[in-house]
């Protein structure tokens, strides 16, 4: 049997395999991709993000809890950052989530961003896909700790949650941009941290001077104490409610049809791109444009034209 068969039959092993394969770039991933796509759609994919040290790891662990004590399957994408100088990942989130280890119906696993921006890794689109295939009801994908336009995340999940803590100064200032306008849902984790009421408040009064359109989701802002698990089951509710809009409102049809754009897409540039450089490592083209543009012969835009002008063509 195929990689993409034995995934389909419920197979971990083939599935951790295939992750692999698919965060490692190999060719064959792809041909097992393909296989399983048309398989995929089941699963209901909850984005996590927010900024570093909001305690989402602790909070994934909780939820994946809730999810399964109410007889759901649950996967985990856990991303980590990569180190700019040695390119190496600690992928230390999972550690947080140790308990869930010997859970079958739990599969958890973390990916590097190996220099992706926008809080994800380039591969997670597939790693989830992979795990809808598994058969997982609800896939949760724990994004780096983010900035203000880091929002890569909306892009892939169905829900979007914005884990925010008190204490970290000017609170409104730290998600007033992209991450305001992207979440589903808001929450004040450590909440018993002092000023957790006020970001509360103050949270609220934000989502309360977006314009919302009628018969639109309105978020809510919640409070939770993920190292106590207090509020993670509204917290699960508030998933679970979001989710019965989303596909009760027909909002689900504009969002795939939006996905599958972006998803195709990305694929599109990277597949070109790699193209390009295969193209431009004969006959040392890429080192000669490069001198070239140093010593200020040619112009980036000329260059670039130049290129695509050979490769079409060839």
């Amino acid at each position: 049997m195929s990689l993409a068969e034995q995934v389909l039959e419920g197979n971990i092993r083939a599935a951790a395999r295939l992750m692999r394969d698919i965060d490692d770039g190999r060719p064959q991933a792809i041909v097992e991709l393909k296989k399983l796509y048309s398989q995929t759609g089941n699963a209901f994919i909850i984005g996590i993000t927010g900024p570093p040290g909001a305690g989402k790891s602790t909070l994934v662990d909780q939820l994946t809890a809730s999810f399964r004590g109410r007889g759901k399957k649950v996967g985990v994408v856990a991303i980590d950052p990569t180190s700019p100088f040695t390119g190496g990942a600690i992928l230390g989130d999972r550690i947080r989530m140790n308990r869930h280890s010997c859970d079958e119906g739990v599969f958890i696993r973390s990916l590097a961003t190996r220099g992706s921006l926008g809080g994800l890794s380039r591969s997670t689109s597939d790693v989830a896909l992979v795990m809808d295939a598994l058969g997982m009801d609800i896939v949760i994908i724990e994004t780096v700790g983010v900035g203000q336009d880091e929002v890569d995340i909306v892009k892939e999940a169905h829900t979007t949650c914005v884990v925010m803590v008190p204490g970290l100064g000017d609170d409104i200032q730290a998600i007033k941009a992209g991450i305001l306008e992207i979440g589903d849902i808001f929450v004040v984790n450590k909440a018993d941290r002092e000023g957790a009421d006020r970001t509360a408040r103050e949270l609220s009064t934000m989502l309360d001077m977006r314009n919302t359109a009628e018969g639109n989701w309105n978020p809510k802002v919640l409070k939770t104490e993920a190292q106590r698990g207090t509020g993670i089951e509204e917290l699960t509710d508030e998933f679970l409610a979001h989710r019965d809009f989303f596909l009760s409102s027909g909002t689900i049809h504009h969002f795939l049809k939006e996905r599958s754009q972006r998803h195709f897409i990305g694929i599109l540039r990277d597949t070109l791109l790699n193209k390009a450089l295969l193209f431009m490592a004969k006959d040392d083209y890429f080192a000669r444009v490069i001198t070239e543009m140093s010593d200020h012969r040619i112009d980036p835009y000329s260059a670039v034209e130049d290129l695509v002008s050979r490769m079409m063509s060839k």
